[in-house]
């Protein structure tokens, strides 16, 4: 449900006259910054409350899954697909090595405490990196050189 209501919030930004780069950034940072929620689980016993705190994450994560909105919107034509396989390679990479990092942390502290700071973190740094690293949402146009060098490479394989 996250996906659904950030990929609408976009469009629904988009819609009344927002930029491109408002209008899917913003469910992004939203949802890196609710995610980060997860880290009060560390301050209460109550199952109903981490439930609740679990679940109001895991929604703000599925709203910022609207990440691959910005490979369409951004990746020169000519190579999309390649840009969403890199971009996808990167995301199944990160899901190789959090668990890893995650199951040192708690193997080294016996507590889930230091996992849920540390996914904290990652979260934050990811918010904070839409917001200063990401710039102007718009096309990446190739060099003219490397869309002729494309060009010749789907000439040869045709």
């Amino acid at each position: 449900m996250g996906g659904i209501v950030g990929g609408y919030l976009s469009d629904w930004l988009l819609k009344r006259g927002k930029s491109l780069g408002i209008a899917r950034k913003t469910p992004i940072i939203i949802g890196f910054f609710f995610s980060s929620i997860i880290i009060l689980a560390n301050y209460t016993s109550s199952a109903a409350l981490i439930m609740l705190i679990m679940s109001v994450s895991f929604f703000a994560k599925g709203m910022a899954g609207s990440t691959w909105a910005l490979v369409g919107d951004m990746s020169p034509k000519e190579i999309i697909g390649l840009s969403a396989g890199i971009f996808n390679t990167s995301g199944n990479l990160a899901g190789i090595v959090i668990p890893i990092v995650v199951g040192y942390i708690l193997s080294a502290t016996h507590s889930f405490s230091g996992a849920l700071l540390f996914i904290t973190v990652v979260l934050l740094i990811g918010a904070l990196s839409y917001i200063f690293i990401v710039n102007k949402v718009e096309r990446i146009e190739l060099p003219a050189e490397l869309k002729e060098e494309k060009q010749s490479l789907t000439n040869v394989q045709a």
